[in-house]
């Protein structure tokens, strides 16, 4: 049975919480929120999910390894059952352009071992970029995030469903969220070029049209294999992407 998730970006409790009643009114079938913690904005991704907690079954708060001492004990173990928050996923994460802000040489896979440790109830997701290295190597890398302890994993957006498809058989019986993020405008799709590497079909075009029908095919792909979603929708109107197709 598919899952969907939606991300959404903690600018404020203010915002979030008008965001969190649109996707509840307009979007039932979303059960699940995940949220980045984002270093710009001073709310934390955990506490964005207890705010999430109160509308909806499922929050996860992405945490970014660097910024954790593994030489003290998880610090959020107290926080996260306080918040009814019983899943996480755990991702790298940047550097940061302030580099006053301290950070540590911890990797995703030292964060999830650690954590399973302390917290073992906790459920732990993963990230997978499609585009990072090649796919033997990435394959690896979740390799060694399972045998760490994560039980499922969020992707990087795809926009070619083709090499969707090709990791969906190559994870064949691992929970995987594939992700799917609008692109509208040429802006856009140069940063996930440069950036991120990223693969689009050659029918691709920044309009709201094109991203619908993107969206509109990676749902009937998760329905057919009984796999799950996440949404990322950025710099777009969420009703106007999704309307119809949720």
């Amino acid at each position: 049975m598919r899952k969907i998730s939606i991300e959404l970006v903690p600018r404020s409790t203010e915002i979030l919480a008008q965001e969190l009643q649109q996707v509840r009114e307009h979007f039932p079938s979303i059960d699940t929120i995940n949220i980045p913690d984002l270093l710009k904005f001073p709310l934390r991704s955990w506490d964005a999910c207890g705010q999430a907690r109160q509308l909806f079954p499922n929050a996860i708060p992405h945490l970014r390894a660097i910024d954790f001492d593994l030489g003290k004990p998880f610090p959020l173990a107290e926080t996260l059952a306080q918040y009814g928050i019983d899943r996480v996923l755990v991702i790298a994460g940047d550097q940061p352009q302030d580099m006053s802000r301290r950070v540590f040489r911890t990797s995703s896979v030292e964060l999830i071992r650690a954590i399973k440790t302390q917290v073992p109830g906790l459920k732990i997701y993963a990230g997978i970029d499609p585009y990072r290295t090649g796919i033997k190597d990435e394959l690896d890398y979740v390799k060694r995030k399972l045998d760490a302890g994560a039980e499922g994993f969020f992707t990087q957006p795809f926009f070619d469903l083709r090499l969707m498809e090709i990791y969906y058989d190559l994870l064949s019986g691992l929970e995987v969220y594939w992700g799917i993020s609008p692109v509208m405008s040429v802006r856009s799709k140069d940063y996930w070029d440069n950036l991120n590497n990223a693969i689009f079909p050659p029918d691709f075009a920044p309009t709201l049209e094109w991203n619908r029908a993107l969206a509109r095919k990676a749902l009937e792909f998760v329905d057919k294999t009984g796999s799950s979603l996440y949404f990322m929708p950025i710099r777009v109107d969420l009703v106007a992407y999704l309307e119809g197709i949720l």
